[in-house]
């Protein structure tokens, strides 16, 4: 199993963060080593979140080797025939660093309702953006008839570089999600999870597959890891708990990294035992302590966890 550790840049903290900060960063990572940039999606917000496809172009422009994702992006407030444009131009400019990771959107996100799209649709939509999009993508003149999608006898070029294009992964920890990376996805990228909860999702995720006469290859299940280094586990908590997406259901210490990079390490230990391979860390705290939990990140967990290139 090859493993891989990336950084996700989602929510900044600061509204008043300013672009050259935002380069500053980004132009920092690749000599550290990160395999993977990953960015969140959230169409309308009062907090400061970048575009994804936008940033992912500019960021490609600067950075030659680090693969780029999305985690996730919302697929049913686009449409697929000009996100396939999109995505197929990013791949194609950045040679086939492209690794977009899809989802229907949080039952918080305001996106599909600015963007006219009914939420009891979401399922639909994306389903059916999967199969049109991955036929502009590896066909010429498509013809496609479906509830919310239809084309006829349309080409896309450029082609993406990866041949038909990029890997979709589905996010999300429902149900629905795991059955949806099953019968569509060509891998699995999940937050807010303990390790027990990825091992039984890529269970359930295997049986989905067989079940459609298919197969995710087993080094495409990852999870987003929030971190923070401090003295402790306890004292990193204290820190920066407050930013973190609370679950009901499940404390935060089971889905986080916090801690000594000896903590950080043996909790990436535990989510590897558990079957994932790739991990999207998201730096918490304040944006001014970024750059340094990153090369913490990198001298203490990437170095030597991650599997040599």
């Amino acid at each position: 199993m090859t493993i891989r550790i990336g950084i996700q840049l989602g929510q900044w903290p600061s509204a008043d963060l300013s672009a050259g900060a935002v380069t500053e960063l980004i132009d920092s990572l690749e000599g550290l080593e990160v395999d993977s940039l990953w960015v969140s999606d959230r169409m309308v917000s009062s907090a400061l979140t970048l575009e994804p496809i936008t940033f992912l172009s500019f960021v490609a422009g600067r950075l030659t080797k680090m693969k780029l994702g999305t985690s996730a992006l919302v697929l049913p407030a686009r449409h697929p025939v000009l996100l396939a444009k999109e995505l197929a131009t990013l791949d194609f400019l950045s040679r086939g660093r492209l690794f977009p990771a899809i989802g229907l959107g949080g039952d918080e996100s305001r996106d599909l309702q600015a963007a006219g799209i009914d939420r009891k649709e979401r399922a639909g939509r994306t389903d059916e953006a999967i199969a049109l999009m991955r036929k502009l993508w590896s066909e010429s003149q498509v013809t496609f008839a479906g509830k919310y999608y239809s084309v006829e006898e349309v080409t896309l070029m450029p082609r993406p570089w990866q041949k038909n294009g990029p890997p979709l992964w589905i996010g999300g920890r429902s149900e629905a999600a795991l059955r949806r990376t099953g019968r569509l996805g060509d891998g699995w990228l999940v937050s807010s999870v303990s390790p027990q909860e990825v091992e039984a999702g890529i269970g359930s995720i295997r049986r989905y597959a067989a079940e459609a006469s298919r197969a995710v290859p087993e080094d495409h299940f990852g999870v987003l890891i929030p971190f923070y280094f401090a003295d402790s586990a306890e004292s990193a908590l204290d820190l920066v708990g407050r930013t973190i997406r609370p679950r009901p259901d499940l404390p935060i210490d089971q889905f986080t990294a916090f801690g000594t990079p000896g903590q950080v390490r043996a909790k990436v230990q535990t989510y590897i035992r558990a079957g994932a391979s790739k991990f999207v860390m998201r730096p918490c705290g304040p944006f001014r302590g970024w750059r340094e939990q990153i090369e913490i990140l990198a001298r203490e967990v990437i170095a030597p966890m991650q599997t040599p290139q």
